[in-house]
């Protein structure tokens, strides 16, 4: 980005050192709105959004400023986390294809040693509650501050579908990933492993 090639994106983004400096907390939180996986970060991101949208509160005008940016940075957090995980919100067979390139890459991820368990184990499982207290709650989010119209009530459509697609057939997709996955590195050494 500090690249001389970028100098007219820079100029674009940003002019001044204040907003240099904001610019770099936005994508900092936009990097840290990734990580679905840390419980504290997702108790207090749900914490921030039912203070953020709470009608029931009155503000000043100073405060209502303030309280306008807050919100605007917490549904940022919130696409960014959508585009994080957009697969489960699309149509079932883009939710396939991008499950089945996930599940290969976890495979590697243990047999190089990165993992201690091959990810057949709880896939299945691990799916259901990724969408019931993550893709879903998220969905439902995006569909209640409406910020894209009607797409974000296609995306938690396709999230309810999704899971019940994968409550139906799961189990059997994950013996179909497994037998691929196997078969697929049956032979292969990585030099690189950790656990023995």
């Amino acid at each position: 980005m500090n690249d001389n090639s970028y100098a007219a994106l820079r100029g674009c983004i940003y002019t001044t050192e204040s907003e240099l400096k904001y610019f770099r907390e936005c994508l900092v939180d936009a990097l840290m709105a990734t990580d679905i996986a840390d419980k504290e970060l997702q108790a207090f991101r749900k914490k921030r959004w039912a203070e953020a949208f709470n009608e029931n509160i009155h503000l000043t005008t100073t405060e209502d400023d303030l309280h306008i940016d807050r919100k605007a940075t917490i549904v940022f957090e919130h696409i960014i986390q959508a585009s994080d995980v957009a697969h489960c919100m699309q149509h079932w067979l883009i939710y396939q294809k991008y499950n089945a390139l996930l599940f290969e890459e976890r495979y590697i991820a243990y047999l190089r040693g990165f993992a201690k368990n091959p990810p057949w184990e709880g896939w299945y499982e691990g799916e259901i509650s990724f969408f019931d207290f993550s893709i879903i709650p998220l969905a439902e989010k995006l569909d209640r501050v409406g910020v894209f119209g009607v797409s974000y009530h296609e995306y938690l459509s396709y999230s309810q579908q999704n899971r019940k697609e994968w409550a139906a057939k799961g189990d059997r997709i994950v013996e179909e990933l497994r037998r691929k996955v196997e078969a697929k590195y049956d032979g292969v050494v990585f030099s690189d492993t950790i656990y023995s």
